[in-house]
């Protein structure tokens, strides 16, 4: 395990196979970041190919903990991305996106003040606790035809997306400031916390939207311990 207080001992580890925590930087892709981990290690290692992975995607404008794997390691990345995840993020209420993030316009607007917070945590002990349907953004990387949720919704082309079960662990508020407020979420894998803003808003009779998202957590691996890719890329340099 690669992380911020345990580095490799030598470069042939990573082609046998190693698993690196990383803190996923904004506006990047978990397949950006797994492609600039092989494009360093190709480099340092001077070979062609080596196999590069990561278990669970994490949008562009959300930031935290990616697990990349390498070599043989990659053999344990669907069993990472079963494992149950924690957030914390920030919905902004009043309005909603098309993408129920911070990336799409605001399509609508709604009233927020008759939210309170006993309220709020009524309506999430009611309808988001424990297991729950959800249907997944258009704009997502789930697979239809072949081909991902978010080619048909940037073409503006409307498919139907299926509701799944999964399951709320845990639902907290961290801090109560309306129209923003923050919460720890705690959830099996393959929950979209956009669609739980989406759905928050209008149990809540308004909108909601993500206006920050960050990966705390996976299972037993801790933000805390990842590494900047930067740091990654100054230890390699040191090897």
């Amino acid at each position: 395990m690669i992380t911020k207080h345990q580095f490799a001992k030598n470069m042939a580890s990573f082609l046998e196979g190693e698993t690196i925590l990383i803190n996923k930087p904004l506006n990047w892709t978990s397949f950006d970041v797994v492609n600039k981990i092989r494009h360093l290690l190709r480099y340092k290692l001077n070979v062609k190919k080596i196999k590069v992975g990561h278990a669970g995607t994490l949008d562009p404008l959300a930031t935290g903990l990616v697990i990349v794997c390498t070599g043989k390691a990659t053999k344990q990345i669907e069993r990472y991305m079963s494992l149950p995840k924690e957030y914390v993020t920030s919905f902004r209420f009043g309005a909603t996106t098309p993408s129920y993030d911070a990336e799409g316009e605001i399509n609508a607007t709604f009233p927020f003040e008759h939210i309170t917070e006993d309220l709020l945590k009524e309506t999430i002990k009611k309808y988001f606790t424990g297991k729950i349907e959800q249907v997944p953004p258009m704009f997502s990387a789930k697979k239809i035809d072949g081909k991902r949720a978010y080619e048909y919704a940037r073409k503006g082309i409307e498919k139907k997306m299926l509701p799944k079960t999964v399951e709320i662990l845990d639902f907290k508020i961290l801090n109560y400031n309306l129209p923003d407020i923050s919460f720890s979420i705690r959830c099996t894998s393959g929950t979209y916390i956009r669609s739980l803003a989406r759905d928050l808003g209008e149990k809540m009779s308004s909108g909601a939207y993500i206006s920050e998202l960050k990966r705390t957590k996976i299972d037993n691996f801790f933000l805390e311990d990842s590494l900047e890719i930067t740091t990654f890329a100054n230890l390699l340099k040191q090897m």
